[in-house]
């Protein structure tokens, strides 16, 4: 493997117990279809001009292309005029629309202005998939009460298979189709998304799949699909001649795809429940050909390691660099040291292809993490716009936090290795405690960094000479389990949207005071269907508010624009 590399040795659960902490190691470097349907069967990240409010369907401008809006993965759409404070109250504000559709959908919605769709002319779209193996595109301003309208819905499950089903004590989605949140490339008129099927008589037959669909008709684009079976030097996982195969039964695509330059990347876990023998694959595909470009297991000598991510996608600088964390091993661990892993990590690889690893940081108590299942990996990486310290110089950071309870503040231009004692800018409560895991992945608005920690409130961090207020400013007042967005004109009217189970909440982004919840209003005005995931991301464009559920996308907006 080349790049920075570190000799360590991870000791095995049943073998050492309560001396996991005594590291060997040194660091060398570093969407019934009740819906009326018309004909049919890049950037990463969210492009808007500014617009004056307006009714939905006004703003022509507005592209939600990627999860949680850009790359760094702020969470954050400023370009929102219409939502504000003042108006997303329980009287002016409530739900709109929900409209069923075939499957669960998992991954966040995503939106993007004046589509050309043959033989109907220009619309303002709204594109998501379902654990069926449905994709579909959706009239965003048709959507009123149960109706919409269907400018487009394509299967991707070929002739003699069917979406995939998890093996039984495997995994918690079934069926088991499209996860994760696809990514949107204007320039290509292309939604890449992964699809899982398997072959309608054997549940142990199964594939994914890469595809590229055009905005426009659902078409396949660039010959597609592409069969993801890559291999990888390495001795543990599903592991032949010391070759690790990848094994679609049971690895999991749930990391949202993301595009950096012409490559789609896609990061792997394992089933839920740790079904073995996973490994931490990140892949990399050519966004004009969907060729394999590169791919790399981030932990060869360890089974497990995934990248879990809530629903996160990889993060990217804007020199390319993409930034990865990895969750626990599960195998029994070396008796030698092993070269190059990085287990319970985040990684950067460097920019373009091959997929190599320029740089990393491993937490000191690394083996209490893994054998606590404690992943790193179970959010996302947050990477902060360059800050300024008081002698005005300027620092790239990004901010992690795993479900061990603790908040990383990392330098990304040299990320601390492993050391006895970590080298890193800040580390301290996440705000949610030791016994808290975390799911969320942090969000930044207004010199201030966001965390929901799991079944806790949350809490805003502020931001001041390049570094975080160790104890948070505001916090929310009830206790939640959700990964947030942001909405915002500007700086101004910040919203932070959430679920927690069947609930809808909206806070002031300053204050974190309830603005909106959806158990407000009488009769049951605002209710909808229940999630099927905790990690669902609410996403906002033009004065409306999306997201998916067991069977339903349901959107909430102003109830008289």
């Amino acid at each position: 493997m080349n790049g920075p590399h570190i000799d360590f040795i991870l000791r095995s659960r049943e073998l050492f117990g309560t001396a996991r902490d005594a590291w060997l190691a040194m660091i060398l470097l570093p969407v019934t279809l009740g819906l009326s349907a018309c004909s049919g069967a890049g950037s990463s990240s969210l492009t808007t001009t500014p617009s004056q409010p307006g009714p939905p369907g006004d703003n022509t401008s507005i592209n939600v292309l990627t999860w949680h809006y850009d790359n760094s993965r702020s969470g954050v759409n400023a370009n929102e005029t219409g939502l504000a404070p003042t108006n997303v109250t329980w009287n002016g504000f409530g739900k709109v629309a929900e409209f069923t559709v075939n499957g669960q959908v998992d991954g966040q919605i995503l939106y993007v202005s004046q589509v050309n769709i043959p033989n109907v002319g220009k619309k303002n779209v709204i594109y998501f998939a379902t654990e069926t193996d449905n994709v579909y595109a959706i009239d965003a301003d048709s959507m009123s009460g149960s109706n919409a309208t269907i400018l487009w819905s394509t299967s991707l499950v070929p002739a003699g298979e069917a979406p995939a089903m998890t093996q039984s004590g495997c995994g918690n989605i079934n069926p088991n189709g499209v996860t994760a949140t696809p990514v949107i490339d204007l320039t290509r008129n292309a939604i890449y998304l992964v699809a899982m099927t398997m072959n309608s008589q054997s549940i142990t037959t199964q594939f994914d799949r890469l595809h590229a669909l055009d905005l426009g008709t659902g078409a396949e684009l660039f010959g597609g699909p592409t069969t993801i079976a890559p291999t990888y030097p390495g001795t543990q996982g599903n592991v032949l001649n010391n070759t690790i195969v990848f094994d679609p039964v049971v690895q999991h695509d749930r990391a949202a795809l993301t595009e950096v330059g012409n490559q789609i990347y896609t990061a792997w876990s394992g089933m839920n429940g740790d079904c073995s023998p996973y490994s931490a694959w990140v892949i990399s595909f050519n966004a004009d050909s969907l060729a394999q470009s590169g791919a790399i297991v981030l932990a060869p000598d360890y089974e497990g390691a995934g990248i879990w991510l809530g629903g996160a996608g990889l993060s990217a600088d804007a020199a390319g660099s993409i930034y990865v964390p990895t969750g626990n091993a599960t195998s029994n661990v070396m008796e030698t040291p092993a070269i190059g892993d990085y287990p319970e990590s985040i990684v950067r690889l460097a920019a373009g292809v091959p997929l190599t690893v320029a740089d990393f940081f491993m937490p000191a108590n690394v083996v209490s993490l893994s054998e606590e299942d404690a992943d790193l990996s179970s959010a996302g990486v947050l990477l902060l716009p360059d800050q300024t310290d008081s002698a005005n110089v300027t620092h790239h950071l990004a901010v992690a936090s795993g479900k061990d309870g603790t908040l990383f503040v990392l330098n990304r231009d040299s990320l601390g290795g492993f050391h006895a004692q970590n080298q890193v800018v800040q580390q301290f409560s996440n705000g949610g405690g030791s016994s808290s895991s975390n799911f969320s992945t942090p969000l930044y608005f207004n010199s201030s960094v966001y965390l929901n920690p799991s079944q806790m409130p949350i809490v805003r961090f502020p931001v001041a000479n390049a570094l975080l207020a160790t104890t948070p400013a505001a916090h929310s007042a009830p206790s939640l389990f959700s990964v947030p967005s942001i909405s915002a004109n500007g700086t101004a009217s910040g919203i932070v949207w959430t679920l927690s189970g069947s609930v809808f909440y909206a806070f002031d982004a300053t204050s974190l005071n309830t603005l909106f919840s959806s158990n407000q209003a009488a009769n049951n005005r605002d209710h909808f269907t229940s999630p099927g995931s905790s990690f669902i991301t609410p996403m906002v464009a033009n004065q409306r508010v999306y997201f998916g559920t067991q069977s339903t996308v349901v959107v909430f907006g102003l109830l008289n624009p």
